[in-house]
């Protein structure tokens, strides 16, 4: 396993990931997509103005609308031979539940993906916010929709959210053992989970995410339309209220952590910023598949 500790690694990836990140904000401009930064990119552009140094990808919001529209757009006008995009979808599964981008020309293999053959490389990844109805109980429905769409639309058991989750995550998905079976679930439960209205709505929430943020209410203000600030060598877009949403996230973002936590929090069975995934097909990625059809 391929943890990302090495210094001038992590400024190579970032520097492909600015790259990426040039071309898609200026992609959702041309096409009058509103898309913003969050998470760490978020924190980065307003304190940092760049990366955050030990920072290894970026990660943009966009409300659900634009969100819906960003991948028929992708497919007919962006450069697909450089970057593919990536959606779940009848016929996909990457076991992931929102729309990655990924740089054709360089290998990025997570571990819960080496055995699947889809564009490996270096991924900025596109989460939907959704509109959040007034009624408590209206939105822990709606957050039962969320974790129902996760796991049938990533097909992942949660091991590290408690084993209660994980062992009932594994029942669900042994009594719907079927491709068909399991799209037909999470494609409802995605409609079910997404059919407030983000215009409408006072709150809006983040679902497309794994449960430590699954269900975060936001006031809608804070994200009706992006304030660019600088980055690194450009202007990138943060959500207009990006103080209220920083702050209810992280706290005190405008604080480093404590030395032990500037790490990279992810893993990779392979990096490689200087050559395509294709390379490594039947070494590091689909292995099995390759073994199996050379018997």
């Amino acid at each position: 396993m391929n943890d990302i500790e090495n210094t001038e690694q992590i400024k190579e990836i970032q520097k492909i990931n600015l790259e990426m990140a040039k071309y898609f904000v200026s992609f959702c401009e041309k096409y009058q997509l509103l898309c913003y930064f969050c998470g760490g990119g978020c924190i980065g552009t307003v304190r940092n103005e760049g990366f955050i140094p030990w920072d290894d990808d970026l990660d943009f919001f966009m409300p659900r609308k634009d969100y819906e529209k960003l991948y028929a757009l992708w497919t007919e006008h962006a450069d697909i031979e450089k970057y593919s995009i990536l959606r779940p979808s009848k016929t996909f599964i990457d076991h992931n539940s929102f729309t990655t981008i990924r740089a054709n020309n360089t290998t990025f293999i997570k571990p819960y993906q080496e055995y699947l053959d889809i564009p490996h490389g270096l991924p900025i990844d596109i989460f939907p916010l959704d509109g959040a109805p007034d009624s408590t109980i209206k939105r822990k429905i709606q957050k039962g929709w969320a974790l129902i769409y996760a796991l049938f639309c990533s097909q992942v058991v949660p091991e590290k959210h408690g084993g209660i989750m994980a062992l009932g995550s594994r029942v669900l998905l042994k009594l719907i053992p079927t491709k068909k079976g399991r799209y037909m679930i999470w494609s409802f439960a995605s409609k079910q989970m997404s059919k407030y209205d983000f215009d409408q709505c006072e709150f809006v929430t983040e679902l497309c995410v794994g449960p430590r943020y699954m269900g975060n209410l936001y006031k809608r203000k804070d994200f009706e339309k992006a304030e660019y600030l600088p980055f690194e060598d450009t202007y990138m877009p943060v959500p207009v209220g990006y103080d209220n949403y920083l702050t209810q996230v992280f706290g005190n973002y405008m604080e480093l952590p404590d030395e032990k936590d500037r790490v990279s929090h992810h893993e990779a069975v392979l990096i490689d910023t200087k050559h395509s995934y294709k390379k490594y097909k039947g070494t590091y990625y689909c292995v099995q598949s390759l073994k199996e059809e050379n018997k």
